[in-house]
This record gives C-alpha cells, sequence and structure tokens, in this order.
C-alpha cells in the first residue's frame, strides 16, 4: 500500500471512531505526560531555571491534551508509531546508559547554554503550536507564526540542540550512539508529519517561504 493510501485510510478511521478516537488519544497524551513530569520531579534532586522551564512546559501540555483540535488527517502507520516511540524513549535511555556507564565531561558550561537555548525554543514552540500540538503525525491545521516562521520543525531543533548540549555536559560512546538513533527517528517523522502536513491547501506557500525543514541554511 502506498503511503498516500495509508493516510487516506487513518483519515477515514479517524472520521469514523467520532469523539471517542481523538479523546483516547488526548488521555494517552495527559497520560504519558503526566508520567514524564512525575519522572522529571522525582529525579531532579534541586530545581534549578532549566527544570523549571521543563516542568512548565509538561504544565502546558497537560492543558492542551484535552483542548486541542480533532485531526483532519492522522498517520496511523507502524513506521510513524515506531518512531514516535523511539523519539520519546530515547532521552530516557540516555539517562539509564549514562547511570550504569557514566560518562566524560566535554564542555558542561557550553553545554549549559545550549540545554537553556533548547528549553526556550521548546517551550515558545509548543506555546505557537497551541491546540495544533499532537505526537503522531497528524494535520490539526498550519501553524506559520513565531519560529515555525523561521523553520519548519522547531520542536525537533529545541531536541536536537538539548541532546548536544547534555552530551558536552556528560557524554559516552553508548549515549551518543542513543542520541543518533534518536536523531533518525526525528527524521522520519519530520517526513511523515510534512506528507500528512502536504494536504493542508496552504502548505506549498508555507513550505516556499520556509525551505528549511529544521537547521537553517542546511536543511
Amino acid at each position: 500500500m502506498h503511503h498516500a493510501e495509508q493516510v487516506t485510510t487513518a483519515h477515514s478511521r479517524v472520521q469514523a471512531s467520532g469523539f471517542s478516537g481523538p479523546r483516547l488519544a488526548d488521555l494517552l497524551l495527559f497520560s504519558v505526560t503526566a508520567a514524564e513530569l512525575v519522572i522529571l520531579v522525582f529525579q531532579t534532586p534541586a530545581f534549578t531555571a532549566i527544570d523549571w522551564i521543563y516542568v512548565s512546559q509538561h504544565l502546558v501540555v497537560l492543558a492542551i491534551a484535552f483542548a486541542r483540535r480533532p485531526p483532519r488527517v492522522r498517520d496511523y502507520s507502524a513506521r510513524a508509531s515506531t518512531a514516535v516511540a523511539v523519539s520519546y524513549a530515547y532521552p530516557y535511555a540516555q539517562v539509564l546508559w549514562l547511570g550504569w556507564v557514566p560518562g566524560e565531561a566535554a564542555w558542561p558550561a557550553g553545554g549549559v547554554v545550549l540545554v537553556v537555548i533548547a528549553a526556550v525554543l521548546s517551550v515558545v514552540s509548543l506555546l505557537s503550536l497551541g491546540r495544533s500540538f499532537g505526537i503522531r503525525p497528524a494535520l490539526r491545521g498550519l501553524v506559520t507564526k513565531g519560529p515555525y516562521g523561521f523553520v519548519r520543525h522547531p520542536m525537533y531543533l529545541s531536541y536536537v540542540i538539548s541532546d548536544i548540549g547534555y552530551n558536552l555536559e556528560e557524554w559516552s560512546v553508548g549515549s551518543v550512539l542513543l542520541v543518533l538513533a534518536g536523531w533518525l527517528s526525528l527524521i522520519y517523522r519530520i517526513h511523515a508529519e510534512e506528507r500528512v502536513l502536504s494536504q493542508d491547501g496552504a502548505w506549498s506557500a508555507y513550505a516556499a517561504r520556509v525551505p528549511f525543514r529544521l537547521l537553517p541554511g542546511l536543511w
């Protein structure tokens, strides 16, 4: 089956499920985000400004979970589901790995700066998305304001920056390999999301105006 047919089939399933389909996805988003927030709180011995930024981000997602727009189109493919799972899991896998096999510091001061930049960019991107926020590739409306006027996936750019920052603070071969696996999943998610978003009539003009997906001037 071609991907266009998979997306069309997914669209039909969302429409047929009525209220219960989106509501189940919203409940899942709320539950996963709440679990992440609990893990963050218990794993943080002393909260810094960066930690509070990430806490506020999770609280915003909890508020959005049941207020976001229902998707017009959603990609239910196994590949998209796998990419989402990997991109959610690899940061936690790094924490577990470095707890098991301690790494080395490269440039802690620079790492902190990058983590702060990433945290701020992540929150600003989330607020720009607002009710269009989602985890699975879906079309809930095209967002072009804020950081989305510079690159098409600023939220993922914040993940890349934070990954570099955290690895500058502490890294090992294992953590770098996990990051690379995570980045591959992000690249797949970008392509999957753009296949869905391209079904919006305003996509072509937006993509022409904002030609870079992730890295300004490169890609």
